[in-house]
């Protein structure tokens, strides 16, 4: 499989999970930098009106835009979107710690989800690694706290966060904001953020150079001298792919109408699919085949092996 190939070429660089902990910063998606903030129903939606008037990071689908930003120690993302369901059922799905597990576990990095009660309130267990197959001894494990800030007849926000990752980063946020929109849609933005040092800074460097070579994002930065539109690398290049994953990881969950379990599993995982294809010269890492055999493992393996104790 050419995907193992080019990880076994990266893997001569220093250290495999030096290498690993690169793919998990690959993986991991931004936040708005106002954390702290609740903003209002109407303030979503006009930031959405705005976005639609200037285009600014439209994708393919007029309803999809994206955004992306770094900035010394810290990476951003964010996807502003209507969502073909109604704001009643988002509400009943995203309030869930576990339906959040059911959409983490889409995404071609997440190996393993599952959510806890813990005296400090609900938390989900994540399991981060590689593109391919993997033992869970190899993944890295983040913890999230879980918090519905709002979620009110008009408006619904949700809050995860995490105080440390691996290699020195730190503080990973991911937030979902939703309202109803008209026609039976909902409003929704989605966000993930993480700080970094020294360590982390140079796991993303070496990623870059090998299995993140030659890849570039959605975000058009210049044009060639033919016209062409130049489209962003790099940092933010990873950081736009990975927060068109989680989307599309979202969507798909919401569409198939709620936990995977049985039917409904394979229906997310197809979904998901077809939705990356969209965009596969981003996207695209393994056939289909490949992924729904992975990810029936996974589900499995995290329904029948307990996560690891904190520490």
């Amino acid at each position: 499989m050419l995907l193992l190939q080019r990880w076994a070429r990266a893997a001569a660089a220093p250290t495999p999970r030096r290498c690993c902990a690169a793919l998990l910063l690959a993986s991991t998606l931004l936040a708005h930098p106002a954390w702290a903030q609740t903003p209002s129903p109407d303030a979503l939606r006009t930031q959405f009106d705005a976005l639609r008037e200037k285009g600014t990071g439209q994708l393919t689908d007029r309803s999809i835009y994206l955004r992306s930003s770094e900035s010394a120690d810290r990476m951003q993302g964010e996807v502003h979107a209507l969502i073909n369901q109604p704001f009643d059922q988002v509400r009943q799905e995203l309030a869930k710690a576990d339906s959040w597990c059911d959409v983490l576990i889409l995404h071609i990095n997440v190996k393993y989800c599952r959510g806890q009660r813990t005296a400090a309130g609900e938390q989900l267990v994540s399991g981060v690694g590689r593109k391919f197959d993997q033992p869970l001894s190899e993944v890295y494990w983040v913890r999230f706290g879980f918090n519905v800030v709002a979620d009110r007849d008009d408006h619904m926000l949700v809050k995860l966060r995490a105080p440390s990752g691996p290699l020195s980063t730190r503080d990973y946020r991911i937030v979902m904001e939703a309202v109803p929109h008209s026609g039976g849609q909902s409003l929704v933005r989605m966000t993930y953020s993480y700080g970094f040092g020294t360590a982390a800074r140079w796991a993303m460097k070496t990623y870059l150079a090998t299995l993140g070579s030659g890849k570039s994002g959605f975000s058009v930065v210049g044009r060639s001298a033919g016209g062409a539109p130049i489209l962003v690398d790099g940092v933010r290049g990873v950081v736009e792919r990975n927060t068109l994953r989680y989307y599309l990881a979202l969507q798909s969950h919401l569409q198939s109408g709620g936990a995977p379990d049985g039917g409904p599993l394979q229906k997310n995982m197809d979904l998901w699919f077809t939705a990356t294809e969209r965009y596969a010269d981003q996207l695209r890492e393994m056939d289909r085949a490949d992924y729904v055999a992975m990810k029936l493992k996974e589900v499995q393996r995290q329904a029948t092996v307990a996560p690891p104790p904190p520490g």
